[in-house]
């Protein structure tokens, strides 16, 4: 959580607009360290609600206008193109069908907004844990090593889907390569693995983040308003000025042609 954490502060703190969401996954504020004025947190559930309000970071940021909301991920009550920024940590893996995750927020994005996820990847330490536990619990001895998920999203796999909904993805790096391990001194001596995974096996991190941009084809940006009526004027005034010229070849011509 603490490496995530820092991903989604570096990844949002330069990033303008208006709107900004994050969906799930209330025990990450993910865009405390962003500085757009309206921003919203989607909870799944009212355990979910119930996680977000006791976390201490809204009381904190009153002037930031947070607000909470409850909906799921495939049916989110905004307007079409009306989010400049969607943060879903873990997003995917908790929906009821991801791909129309995907869709949907596709959907609520503005043209140029950005897309920030982060996820679980099944080519680590941890997948093949979770995979054994798997076997395990069809055998009846025990419960999933990360319950309540039930597929993991690859992220060559989620660079495919976001590629067919016309998003170019702009950054991605992986983390956290020690085994998963709940006591603090083997934390501590398996803590060599993630600097070495960086430099080794950089594919093989537990956790991927990514960053993708929404393209919308054919879009051509305008620049500010304030300065059409200028270069209306100096269009106006460049074309008086070669109207006399023009003329006046015009009339040479035909002096040319009497004589």
């Amino acid at each position: 959580m603490d490496w995530q954490q820092s991903q989604f502060d570096r990844a949002v703190t330069d990033l303008f607009g208006y709107h900004a969401l994050q969906v799930g996954l209330p025990q990450i504020d993910t865009l405390r360290h962003n500085r757009m004025p309206h921003r919203w947190m989607a909870c799944r559930n009212s355990t979910d609600l119930d996680l977000w309000l006791a976390n201490p970071t809204p009381a904190i940021e009153l002037s930031a206008k947070r607000s909470v909301l409850v909906a799921e991920s495939v049916a989110l009550p905004f307007a079409d193109q009306s989010l400049d920024l969607v943060v879903m940590p873990h997003g995917l893996e908790t929906s009821l069908d991801p791909h129309a995750t995907l869709r949907e927020v596709e959907r609520v994005l503005v043209p140029e907004g950005r897309l920030v996820i982060s996820g679980l990847n099944p080519m680590s330490l941890w997948g093949l844990r979770q995979q054994r536990s798997r076997w395990f619990k069809r055998l009846g001895a025990k419960e999933q090593f990360v319950p309540g998920v039930t597929d993991w999203m690859a992220y060559w796999r989620l660079r495919d889907w976001l590629k067919l909904l016309s998003f170019q993805v702009e950054r991605g790096s992986f983390g956290i390569y020690r085994p998963a391990v709940d006591k603090q001194m083997w934390l501590q001596r398996w803590a060599w693995m993630d600097n070495a995974g960086d430099r080794w096996w950089p594919i093989l991190g537990a956790v991927y983040f990514l960053v993708a941009i929404k393209r919308v084809h054919g879009m051509r940006l305008l620049g500010a308003s304030w300065r059409r009526p200028a270069s209306a004027a100096v269009r106006h005034a460049s074309a008086a000025k070669t109207r006399p010229v023009a003329a006046q070849r015009q009339g040479t011509e035909v002096i040319d042609e009497i004589g």
